[in-house]
């Protein structure tokens, strides 16, 4: 069958939320520490030990939310130990990730301020698994209130007189597991019992988040939205996009065959099925779509890099990885009625980073440069978009070749983003362009491509994947072509003319 496509360039189905396009910072391995902090006496440029050559590239790609501080870190950790002169706070063993010693240098105000640097909203994860109710209660406070209290006071000690601004605030991570090995039923109950206590204070008011089902749980789904849905503003879904047969032979991150390519986009689309399916059961407790999907860990995982720590979960980046960034981005658009936010994981030199960090040096992952592509359907109009896929074959099953989203800008610019998945050869994809009344348009494009299957970039090859400007495209009358290169990410950008 031939592939085509139909845009409807008027036809405007909801806004895509900027949060979409969300990160994950936690202390695991070397993303904070070394990623983001160096500490203020490092030589490695830094304002107010927060690495600048961080900030600046991740202010480029816009980034709207970042969660801190897990992942299964979030419930051990004790707010209290990361606050105060730095030299005075408490030591740590971090159990869940390398067993290294945390110094908890990096703590509230040093979080809070990386948020203002990055012009971002933070989204804090609290502790339910080992914590209590007047820890989370008093997290809160010391955050936000700025009246008299116990919490107010010690904020202001500490050096902060104004209280910040906070939305976001996740009540336990993974309670399913790492997070306390719960069945769903105590955890909505504990779930109604810690958000009582994370109160709203003066204008302040918190986007409640429940922690949501792993994966295909919809037996979770089910309890949480039949027990807890009126007590919640959203809740979590998390699906990670592993190759391998088995947890302990994920699969390597480079030098990998091409039936494990084929097999790690296969993985990914399933993210189509999840929140599909998790949708119609929030659906049924939830019809107004008033609370929100939110997947705020995603992402590929794959066996650590040799000779690096297991505990760290350092891996390299390739074009696959940014595959599995530009379709998944495509389903949360498709979804964005019910998905109002999401989170890669993670940030920086941890499973599928935007950036990689060695000393001194910094390198931006192909991931990266799909983010940077995509930061244009932020806050837009989702186009309706109807895509006639062609078949993507390898020893004897398919996947959908291309993968595609649009949006309109408030200024009326068009974005197409199309993912062509085959290995192999180019995608030629007819789109039919309806709605502009026989307005005259400019197009131009941005592409990412790789010439393997594991194409990366290295610190000695920093360069090797990246952006390139698009031109493999024709319009002819109401119809653009184009011939998308084979195991490419391409943005489209079309305007009207007034």
């Amino acid at each position: 069958m031939a592939q085509r496509a139909v845009l409807n360039t008027d036809i405007r189905k909801g806004t895509i939320n900027r949060n979409i396009y969300g990160h994950f910072s936690e202390h695991l391995g070397r993303c904070i520490y070394e990623g983001i902090w160096v500490g203020e006496d490092s030589p490695i440029p830094n304002t107010k030990g927060i690495r600048n050559d961080v900030v600046k590239a991740l202010k480029e790609i816009q980034v709207p939310v970042l969660r801190w501080p897990g992942g299964c870190f979030a419930d051990e950790y004790h707010w209290k130990d990361g606050i105060g002169e730095r030299e005075g706070r408490k030591r740590m063993i971090n159990t869940h990730w390398g067993g290294t010693v945390e110094n908890n240098h990096f703590g509230t105000h040093e979080f809070m301020e990386l948020c203002a640097m990055l012009e971002c909203e933070p989204y804090i994860n609290g502790n339910v698994g080992s914590g209590t109710v007047q820890e989370m209660s008093e997290w809160v406070e010391y955050l936000t209130f700025n009246g008299v209290s116990p919490m107010a006071e010690l904020r202001m000690k500490n050096g902060r007189e104004e209280a910040w601004a906070v939305k976001y605030f996740g009540v336990g991570n993974e309670n399913w597991g790492c997070g306390g090995n719960m069945r769903p039923e105590f955890y909505a109950d504990l779930y109604r019992q810690f958000q009582t206590y994370v109160r709203n204070y003066g204008d302040n008011k918190i986007h409640r988040i429940a922690c949501g089902p792993n994966s295909d749980d919809y037996h979770w789904m089910e309890v949480l939205m039949r027990e807890a849905a009126k007590f919640m503003d959203s809740i979590t879904l998390h699906y990670y996009t592993v190759p391998g047969a088995t947890w302990e032979h994920k699969g390597a991150a480079t030098g990998f065959e091409t039936s494990e390519y084929f097999t790690t986009l296969e993985k990914a689309l399933h993210m189509e099925e999840l929140v599909s399916r998790h949708s119609v059961i929030m659906d049924k407790y939830d019809p107004e779509k008033r609370v929100g999907l939110i997947v705020d860990e995603w992402g590929t995982w794959y066996d650590v890099e040799p000779g690096t720590n297991p505990g760290f979960l350092y891996q390299q980046n390739s074009i696959r990885d940014a595959l599995v960034a530009g379709l998944t981005l495509n389903i949360f658009h498709k979804h964005s009625d019910r998905v109002r936010m999401a989170n890669i994981a993670q940030t920086i030199n941890v499973l599928q980073a935007v950036i990689l960090t060695e000393g001194e040096k910094m390198l931006l992952t192909p991931t990266y440069h799909v983010f940077n592509m995509y930061k244009v359907h932020q806050d837009a109009e989702l186009l309706d978009l109807t895509l006639d896929s062609g078949s993507y074959s390898y020893d004897g099953k398919e996947i959908p070749e291309v993968s595609a989203s649009a949006s309109v800008t408030a200024e009326g610019v068009i974005h197409v983003s199309l993912c062509n998945l085959n290995h192999a050869s180019a995608a030629v994809l007819p789109l039919e362009l309806r709605g502009l009344a026989g307005k005259a348009v400019q197009i131009s494009g941005t592409t990412l491509a790789g010439a393997t299957i594991d194409a990366h970039n290295s610190f000695s090859e920093p360069e090797a994947v990246a952006p390139q400007p698009f031109t493999a495209f024709k319009l002819e009358g109401d119809t653009l072509t184009v011939e998308l290169p084979a195991m490419s990410v391409t943005v489209l950008e079309i305007t009207p003319n007034a």
